[in-house]
């Protein structure tokens, strides 16, 4: 059967999440609401990455099939659908093509601003007190030095191991932010956060770096800071072969 995917962008502020859940909204929940009113007929959508309540995307991806040939009907989508979703392109793919299992890579950010600005409010997580981003920038890099990130996995998570391979770790500042930017073939349920939060401990020198790395080798996620709100952090890219 042909299959599709489509790729958008939301802001994550009034969902749920990305996927679809029972007793609350979610981007995929709005998103098959707008293609069977557009098409008029039911799609079961399956989508490429995860991301928990209020988390943001740039770019995401679902996938489904269909019998009927589907045109790119994105310009009519956003018209129905609400003004914090986005469809980008729906474009056909491979039959077996899967927009999850596929996925070499996955890219999140995560915005910090330090001096209070109402415009960043729900894009950016406001940490009012001084951080050293020399230590941010060597606990970045020693997270490039591990696979194993059991220690930044929240419990009760289904998945058979907590390997990921770092491909960046690293902090930048962008004008009025601190950035976080992590690229890897995988991440784990709150890992993101886990790092943010617990590197973030460094930063403000609660822990020293010794520390910090006994967390990561501890495999243990009582000692990671997984307190991070979720404004602050963006799916930047998804990238297939």
């Amino acid at each position: 059967m042909p299959r599709y995917f489509i790729e958008v962008s939301y802001k994550g502020t009034n969902y749920s999440g990305f996927q679809k859940q029972q007793n609350a909204n979610s981007v995929q929940a709005e998103l098959e609401k707008a293609l069977e009113i557009f098409y008029r007929q039911k799609f079961e959508l399956t989508g490429s990455s995860r991301t928990d309540a209020g988390v943001h995307a740039l770019q995401n991806f679902f996938h489904f099939d269909s019998d009927t040939p589907i045109e790119d009907g994105s310009y009519n989508l956003n018209a129905i659908l609400p003004g914090d979703i986005v469809c980008k392109q729906i474009f056909k793919v491979a039959e077996h093509a899967h927009c999850r299992f596929d996925a070499i890579s996955r890219e999140y950010h995560y915005y910090i601003y330090q001096r209070k600005d109402p415009f960043l409010q729900d894009r950016a997580c406001y940490v009012p007190y001084p951080v050293d981003i020399t230590l941010l920038q060597q606990a970045a890099g020693e997270i490039r030095e591990h696979n194993d990130f059991t220690s930044f996995s929240k419990r009760n998570t289904q998945v058979n191991n907590f390997l990921c391979n770092i491909y960046i770790s690293e902090w930048v500042q962008e004008t009025d932010c601190l950035v976080y930017k992590v690229k890897a073939n995988r991440f784990l349920r709150g890992m993101i956060k886990g790092l943010v939060g617990t590197m973030l401990l460094m930063g403000k020198q609660k822990i020293n770096f010794d520390e910090f790395k006994a967390i990561i080798e501890s495999k243990d996620c009582t000692k990671a800071d997984f307190s991070m709100p979720p404004d602050g952090l963006f799916l930047q890219k998804v990238a297939f072969p």
